[in-house]
């Protein structure tokens, strides 16, 4: 393997597959040079949705970059995770040079793009049967409710999991009595209303207002189920990755050079993996000194005791930023749509009978019970400290404990559907990692 272009060094890279497992040589290659660089602070980062190895590192890249200037005297180590992630390429990625974004442009001969076909082939193997037809029916767009009934069968066979396999227990965000919360209403709910309330919800983010006056448009609808489903099994995979794989490599990490301050970034799904790793530490490992989340993609709940609305439930993290010696920092912005606008809709669970579109909105009942870190930072944790950004940037940060940080300062870029998810290689985010992690 070629090594990858990036701004920064010394840089390693650990790559896992959807169950977890790690490329031996690539974790062995990091404990043995770690010590041996005297590193002193390792920044590890892993990406969210990513078609591939080279656009994520490219990520790594563009943010690590500010680093060596805002901390010209810590002995600084680089760590990019790369896992079985994907994007839809009409999702614009901000802040990419031109030649990158044109790679990413995305093919408008069909619905579903050459290349988001081709990263589907690649992050669900063995599935092109199932690619192909799905990729037909939203080519004939057919006015047939079995057709539309036939392609929500084909997304739940896409995105399905062996029954006996480790990612099965990885999906939940929150637990019911210390049982984890069934699977969400999309994959199991009547197709054409689910891709009725998804179509919906797109028109009114695209166009306020839009949702009162025109019908909405089923496959567009279909399309977004497409995108939701596979999110929801990128999703999944982040718990696994996290927990099985990234968790014991710090811990291999750890016993070889106890001294190393470990510092955790995640954006989007990898801000769940980099959280579920902290499940997945051996115990007595006190090595990682930072969690910082970048528009994270799951439950603003995760870390609670209790959920509000339900007593006898909790996080499934509950507790875990406590496995941190240092603070779990959690930056949202309120112009990230991919989780304030379509992610409650998706995350809302099969039984849950309230009208989605009837309670949907900021400050709804929906948002409030299926938002995501990113949107509005962590909920329902005693002691969480808020700040702006500006102010996390000019004071000291807690040195324990969950932290929100309002970055729509600057997290503020991107059309839709995803808005300024992928809005995160900027200074003051670079800043707010090494503040968290009190690099010098």
């Amino acid at each position: 393997m070629t090594e990858p272009a990036v701004s920064v060094s010394p840089y390693w890279e650990l790559t896992f597959d959807a169950d977890g497992d790690a490329d031996g040589r690539e974790q062995d290659r990091l404990i043995q040079e770690v010590p041996r660089r005297k590193v002193r602070d390792l920044i590890v980062f892993t990406h969210g949705w990513n078609n591939d190895r080279s656009a994520a590192t490219r990520l790594f890249s563009q943010f690590f970059e500010p680093v060596p200037e805002l901390a010209p005297t810590a002995r600084l180590g680089y760590v990019g995770v790369i896992w079985p992630s994907m994007r839809f390429s009409d999702e614009p990625i901000p802040g990419f040079p031109p030649s990158v974004a044109a790679e990413l442009t995305p093919d408008t001969a069909s619905p579903l793009g050459k290349n988001t076909r081709h990263a589907l082939l690649e992050v669900f193997p063995g599935r092109a049967t199932v690619v192909e037809q799905i990729a037909r029916l939203l080519d004939q767009q057919s006015d047939e409710g079995a057709s539309l009934e036939e392609f929500g069968r084909l997304v739940r066979l896409l995105v399905e999991v062996r029954p006996q396999g480790p990612q099965t227990s990885f999906a939940a965000d929150t637990l019911a009595e210390g049982v984890p919360q069934s699977d969400p209403e999309m994959l199991f709910g009547d197709t054409a209303t689910v891709c009725n309330e998804f179509a919906q919800a797109l028109a009114g983010a695209e166009a306020p207002g839009a949702t009162e006056f025109a019908l909405p448009r089923l496959w567009d609808g279909a399309l977004e189920l497409l995108r939701q489903a596979t999110y929801y099994a990128m999703k999944r995979r982040a718990g696994t990755v996290g927990e099985r794989g990234l968790g014991r490599a710090i811990g291999r990490l750890a016993a070889a050079a106890p001294d190393v301050r470990v510092h955790l970034v995640g954006h989007s799904f990898g801000g769940r993996l980099v959280s579920f790793a902290l499940r997945g530490l051996p115990p007595g490992v006190h090595t990682v000194k930072s969690v910082t989340l970048l528009q994270g993609a799951f439950s603003h709940y995760a870390f609670a005791a209790r959920l509000p609305h339900d007593a006898r439930s909790s996080g499934v993290l509950d507790g875990q930023y406590n496995r941190i010696d240092g603070p779990l920092v959690c930056c949202y912005s309120r112009f990230d749509a991919a989780l304030g606008t379509i992610y409650p809709l998706a995350s809302r669970m099969a039984g849950d009978e309230r009208s989605a579109m009837a309670d949907f909105g900021i400050g709804s009942v929906l948002g409030a019970q299926w938002g995501a870190m990113g949107h509005d930072g962590v909920q329902a944790v005693p002691g969480t400290r808020s700040f702006t950004l500006a102010e996390a940037l000019r004071t000291r940060l807690p040195v324990s404990g969950c932290v929100n940080v309002d970055a729509a300062s600057v997290v503020c870029r991107g059309g839709a559907p995803a808005g300024a998810h992928s809005d995160i290689c900027h200074r003051e985010l670079a800043q707010v990692v090494l503040a968290a992690g009190r690099v010098r």
